[in-house]
């Protein structure tokens, strides 16, 4: 569902008003002060929700309204009200701009009704979630273990994947997991970092450093999700490594990377002692193509989330279509299996969708770590993996780029069974 944005710093409230949020489904983000709710207002997409205490940490609710206006968001914003009176509602609703409001000692059985009046549903096709989407393979199962274990910590961690493999969503969960998740979470994208922090023009320090430890001072006692660590330039490096171990600031930080920022850090393009601040625990995704297991049941998840958003029957994979995907690379992982069973549910009009639905692109880079044999030391644990995914020698002599004849001889080279394992022949 939607995000709903909380400008409030009373944290009694916030975690009754967090709590009920989200059971009902939606996305609860806290801002504790003013300089944060802008930062949170400007990442808010189409149907989201701002509910507004009156007063909160450097700021007040027609200092921020005022804002919003000028700026030119259109956010319903529901106003917090101490104690209310009809001249005072009047001034929230008409002077102020406020669609409606609710009673702080009522806001347990107000906030969730204000909200699904004013949260309206995004028509985009594709969107972005904070939900973990169900898998069925040893990797996943892995992966939800690890989460519970590092979110009751206070240990930066950073998440190995793929891009399209849920890292933020992994992210988010350990955050909302973690004694931390009624405190503020501030979302930093590394490769944009510098241009969206604040900087005051008077600092004797850089502008680099003002605007990082920015983030750090909005996320007190909280969070920061650093999205594509590997993006981070050296001099960013250099101010972060300096706050971390100089300032010892009380803020977690939960960062998302590509697998090549290990190597970035063998050939010392990323600061090995900035690695080990931020990597004091770690999770590795494995792609798409290695845990093939999961296709048909992500794929059954995206059809009963279509059908249930569009009030229509679910719909269903045949067999050609279920080879096709399984057959498939997937370099954008879980994302581009999103968009082409969405995109399938969206235009098949009967209740079975087939191979030749299935618009898959033909467009996308293929993954370094293809199939193809190349390397005689990996090419037994290539044609093993090939069998595996394919699920017969055909296919996996389609999938390793050669025929199946020559297949059998190197099945017979590296000892390899007609069960995909090693044995007699």
């Amino acid at each position: 569902m939607n995000t709903v944005l909380i400008v409030d710093n009373t944290d009694s409230d916030i975690r009754i008003m967090t709590g009920i949020l989200l059971r009902a489904g939606y996305t609860p983000v806290v801002a504790e002060s003013m300089e944060s709710a802008k930062l949170e207002v400007d990442k808010l997409l189409p149907g989201a929700v701002i509910v507004l205490a009156l007063k909160f940490r450097g700021g007040n609710a027609t200092e921020l309204l005022d804002w919003l206006k000028i700026e030119g968001y259109k956010f319903p914003v529901i106003a917090i009200m101490d104690n209310l009176n009809p001249m005072e509602l009047i001034g929230v609703m008409c002077d102020w701009g406020a669609v409606n409001v609710i009673q702080r000692l009522a806001i347990d059985k107000q906030l969730l009704e204000m909200v699904s009046r004013y949260s309206k549903q995004k028509n985009k096709l594709f969107t972005q979630e904070n939900t973990l989407y169900p898998r069925q393979s040893t990797n996943f199962r892995h992966i939800e273990q690890m989460i519970k274990k590092i979110a009751i910590t206070d240990a930066n961690v950073i998440i190995f994947g793929e891009v399209g493999m849920g890292r933020a969503q992994i992210a988010r969960q350990i955050y909302e997991q973690s004694p931390r998740s009624q405190k503020p979470v501030i979302i930093i994208e590394a490769g944009g970092a510098l241009h969206i922090g604040k900087h005051d023009p008077t600092s004797e320090r850089s502008e680099t450093y003002n605007r990082i430890k920015g983030y750090f001072n909005n996320a007190d006692g909280g969070t920061i999700i650093l999205k594509n660590l590997e993006l981070l330039t050296f001099d960013k490096q250099s101010v972060l490594l300096h706050i971390l171990e100089s300032e010892h600031p009380d803020v977690r930080v939960i960062c998302t990377a590509d697998p090549l920022l290990l190597q970035m850090v063998t050939d010392k393009e990323f600061r090995a002692n900035l690695f080990y601040q931020l990597r004091e625990s770690d999770i590795k995704i494995h792609p798409l193509r290695e845990v093939t297991e999961d296709i048909a049941a992500l794929a059954e998840f995206f059809l009963s989330r279509h059908a249930k958003n569009h009030n229509e029957p679910k719909k269903h994979l045949d067999a050609s279509a279920l080879k096709v995907l399984k057959l498939h690379q997937w370099p954008g992982n879980i994302r581009e299996l999103r968009n082409v069973i969405t995109l399938a549910a969206y235009n098949v009009p009967d209740d079975t969708i087939s191979e030749c639905d299935l618009d898959i692109s033909q467009s996308s880079p293929t993954p370094d770590n293809s199939l193809k044999l190349k390397n005689p030391e990996k090419d037994r644990d290539r044609i093993i993996e090939a069998y595996r995914r394919g699920g017969s020698w055909t296919a996996a002599a389609k999938l390793l780029g050669i025929s199946e004849r020559a297949l059998f001889e190197q099945r017979n080279k590296y000892g390899i069974n007609k069960k995909g394992r090693l044995g007699c022949l």
